[in-house]
C-alpha cells in the first residue's frame, strides 16, 4: 500500500462566497480506501452516482471538523447543496460565523482536504485484476456527514479551485497482461503507507494527532501502532470510560458492530423469520470464531498464529465487545419470548414507572367542595380536600446464565439461545404470578393486600365484597354491577365506574361465556342484558375454582398498578466475559412491582 498521491498546494478556491460564506467542496471521487475486517484488509471503493447515493439526510447535513461528533464546537457549518459530476460528488456548504478562523484558511487555500462520513447499504466484493487484492465497491450507501480534514483518504476530495485538475492523480496501473515488478518498495513508500495508517488509527479510535504523531517520530510499524493504540484504549477505559453513539463509517463504534452480530446470531441461530438490517447482514455468515477474530482485529490485536480456542479466549478476555455480541443476542430473544407470552391481568392494571427504588407513596386528592347560597353580606365560604395514599416499592429479580468457552469453540449456541427464550417466558410469568397474588393475598377478614385504611382490598366495609358467595349468573353480576355502581369518591360523592372486566378462573369460563354470549332472542324474558357488555378475561393461575371479580377499565380508576424502574421496563440483559463461568456470563435482570392504590374499580364474589 503506498501513500495516496495529494493534490499540489497553494490554489486558490474559486468557488468562495464571502457574502453568504459558502464554497464547493469535491466531497468525494469514490477513491479506494484501506479498510480492515475478519478477513484482513480490503480496498473499499465508492460508487459514486445519483443512483448510488441516498441523500435522505441531506436536510441540515452537518460540515464536521475531522469527522467529530462530540461537541457543537466540532460542527463548522452546513450543507446547502448537492450536485454530481461524472465520478464526482460537489457539495455547496455554508461555514458558521463561529468558526471564522477555518473560513479564513479555508479562503487562503491553507485547509483544502475534504472526507465524507458514510454508511454502507449495499456492495460487491471482488479482485483486484493485478495484484489479486480484495476490492469491495460500495454500490449504494448513505451521505451522513462532510468533514474538512487534515489529510484526506480521497486525494481527490478537496475545495474547488481555479487550477484543480479534473481528474484524479493515482499511479497507473500495470496492463493486466505484464507481471507486477518483483522490486520491494522504496522505503519512502513504506514510511508512508505505514504513517497513512497510524493516522487512521488515530482518527478510527480518537486518540488524536499527538498520539498519531508521537507513533510516526519513534517509527512504529503498523503492527506495532496497533499495539500501541490498544493499550492507549485500555488506559482510558480504566481512567474515564466514554460512550461514542456515532454509526458512521468514519467513528464505528465496537459496540455497535457487536450489536449488529448479535442481531445476525438472533436471525441465523434462533429466529430465521427476523429481518436483518442492512447494517447486520454483513455479518450473517459468520462463525463465532469469526465474530472472535472481528472482534480482535478492531482493537488492533493480530490473530495471526492463534488457534481457534486461543483466539476466543483472548477475544473474551481483551475486548468487552465479544461478549456484547451473545448478550445482544439473549436479550433479542428474552424480549421476543416474554413479548409472545403477556400476563393476563396486565390488561386490568395501569402501566408506570419508578425513578427509584424507594417507596413510592401515591396520594388521591377529592374536592369537598359543594356551591353553597351567599348572604346577603356576600360572604363565601371555604371549601377543603381530603386525600386517601398507598404506598409501594419496586424490587430487582433476576438471575445468571452462562455460555462456556466450550460452547463457543464448538460454535454451539442453541442451549444458551433455548435458555434465553425460557427465561424471556419465565419473566413475564412471574409479572402474572405477582398480579395474581396481589389478587388472591388473603387475612384480615378479607381478600387483598392490606390498604392504607388497616383493611384488605376486598372487605365489607369497601362495599366490593358479596355478603353470601353466590354462583356466577346473571343476577350475581347485577349485584356486582350495583355495587360497583353505588360506589363513592373519598369525599363521599358518588364516582359512577362502570364495570369493563369479568375475571374467571378456567373451570368458570363456559358459564361466562353463556351469561355474556350476545344472542338474539324470541322474546323479551330471554335478552341477555350483559351480552356485549363486559370483556372475558380467563386467569388459569387463579386456584380457587368457584371465585369470580369483576373490574373497572384501568384508564378510567385506579385499582392494580405495576410498575418498572424508569428506563427498563421488563427484563434487562448485563454481560461479562465468564469468572465463574469459563465463556460469557449474561445476567437477567427484571426492576418490578405492583399494589392496589383503589379498591373501588373491583370486586369480588367467593362463588359457590
Amino acid at each position: 500500500m503506498t501513500a495516496p498521491a495529494l493534490m499540489r498546494a497553494g490554489f486558490t478556491p474559486a468557488t468562495v462566497d464571502d457574502k453568504a460564506r459558502t464554497v464547493e467542496l469535491v466531497a468525494s471521487t469514490g477513491a479506494g480506501v484501506p479498510r480492515h475486517d475478519m478477513r484482513g484488509t480490503f480496498l473499499e471503493v465508492l460508487e459514486v452516482s445519483e443512483g448510488a447515493v441516498d441523500l435522505t439526510r441531506l436536510e441540515g447535513l452537518p460540515l464536521l471538523d475531522s469527522h467529530r461528533q462530540d461537541g457543537l464546537d466540532n460542527v463548522l457549518g452546513v450543507v446547502r447543496a448537492v450536485r454530481f459530476e461524472p465520478g464526482r460528488l460537489i457539495v455547496k456548504v455554508q461555514f458558521s460565523t463561529r468558526r471564522d478562523d477555518v473560513w479564513q484558511d479555508v479562503r487562503a487555500g491553507i485547509i483544502r482536504n475534504v472526507s465524507v462520513g458514510y454508511l454502507p447499504k449495499t456492495w460487491r466484493d471482488g479482485k483486484d485484476p493485478n495484484s489479486g487484492a480484495r476490492v469491495r465497491t460500495v454500490t449504494q450507501w448513505e451521505l451522513r456527514e462532510v468533514s474538512l480534514v487534515a489529510v484526506g483518504a480521497d486525494p481527490a476530495a478537496q475545495i474547488r479551485g481555479t487550477t484543480m485538475p479534473p481528474e484524479t492523480h493515482t499511479p497507473d496501473a500495470p496492463p493486466a497482461n505484464t507481471a507486477p515488478a518483483a522490486t520491494p518498495p522504496a522505503p519512502t513508500e513504506t514510511r508512508a503507507a505505514a504513517n497513512q495508517e497510524i493516522r487512521a488509527l488515530a482518527n478510527t479510535f480518537d486518540l488524536g494527532s499527538d498520539w498519531a504523531n508521537a507513533q510516526i517520530d519513534r517509527g512504529a510499524s503498523e503492527t506495532e501502532a496497533r499495539a500501541a493504540a490498544l493499550d492507549s484504549l485500555r488506559t482510558q477505559r480504566a481512567v474515564a470510560p466514554t460512550a461514542r453513539t456515532s454509526a458512521m463509517h468514519h467513528h464505528d463504534d465496537p459496540a455497535t458492530i457487536a450489536t449488529r452480530m448479535g442481531e445476525a446470531v438472533y436471525a441465523t441461530r434462533v429466529n430465521p423469520a427476523h429481518e436483518l438490517s442492512d447494517q447486520a447482514r454483513a455479518f450473517a455468515g459468520m462463525t463465532t470464531l469469526d465474530m472472535a477474530r472481528d472482534c480482535l482485529q478492531r482493537s488492533g490485536v493480530s490473530t495471526t498464529g492463534l488457534n481457534p480456542a486461543d483466539t476466543i479466549t483472548r477475544a473474551l478476555h481483551t475486548t468487552s465487545d465479544f461478549a456484547t455480541i451473545f448478550a445482544d443476542t439473549a436479550n433479542r430473544t428474552l424480549r421476543a419470548a416474554y413479548a409472545s407470552a403477556p400476563g393476563t391481568l396486565k390488561r386490568l392494571a395501569r402501566q408506570t414507572t419508578h425513578k427509584d427504588f424507594r417507596a413510592k407513596t401515591k396520594v388521591q386528592a377529592a374536592d369537598i367542595a359543594k356551591l353553597e347560597k351567599v348572604n346577603e353580606h356576600g360572604e363565601y365560604k371555604h371549601s377543603g380536600f381530603v386525600e386517601a395514599k398507598e404506598t409501594y416499592a419496586i424490587g430487582t429479580y433476576g438471575t445468571i446464565v452462562g455460555l462456556t468457552r466450550q460452547a463457543l469453540v464448538n460454535d454451539d449456541l442453541g442451549a444458551f439461545t433455548d435458555l434465553a427464550g425460557k427465561l424471556g417466558t419465565a419473566s413475564s410469568e412471574f409479572e402474572a404470578q405477582f398480579l395474581v397474588d396481589l389478587l388472591t393475598k388473603g387475612g384480615g377478614g378479607g381478600i387483598g393486600p392490606v390498604m392504607d385504611d388497616g383493611k384488605p382490598v376486598f372487605h365489607a366495609d369497601h362495599g366490593n365484597l358479596a355478603a353470601a358467595g353466590g354462583a356466577l349468573s346473571k343476577d350475581a353480576l347485577s349485584a356486582a354491577r350495583l355495587a360497583m355502581r353505588r360506589q363513592k369518591g373519598i369525599n363521599g360523592r358518588p364516582i359512577a365506574i362502570a364495570p369493563k372486566f369479568l375475571v374467571v378462573p378456567p373451570e368458570l369460563e363456559t358459564t361466562a361465556e353463556e351469561i355474556l354470549a350476545a344472542i338474539q332472542p324470541t322474546k323479551t324474558a330471554d335478552v341477555n342484558v350483559f351480552g356485549g357488555k363486559l370483556e372475558l378475561v380467563v386467569e388459569p393461575r387463579l386456584t380457587d375454582v368457584k371465585r369470580w371479580y369483576i373490574a373497572a377499565d384501568p384508564a378510567t380508576v385506579e385499582g392494580l398498578e405495576y410498575a418498572y424502574l424508569m428506563g427498563s421496563e421488563g427484563p434487562q440483559t448485563d454481560s461479562r466475559a465468564g469468572f465463574e463461568v469459563d465463556g460469557v456470563e449474561v445476567k437477567v435482570r427484571l426492576d418490578y412491582g405492583a399494589s392496589f392504590l383503589d379498591w373501588r374499580g373491583w370486586y369480588m364474589n367467593e362463588g359457590q
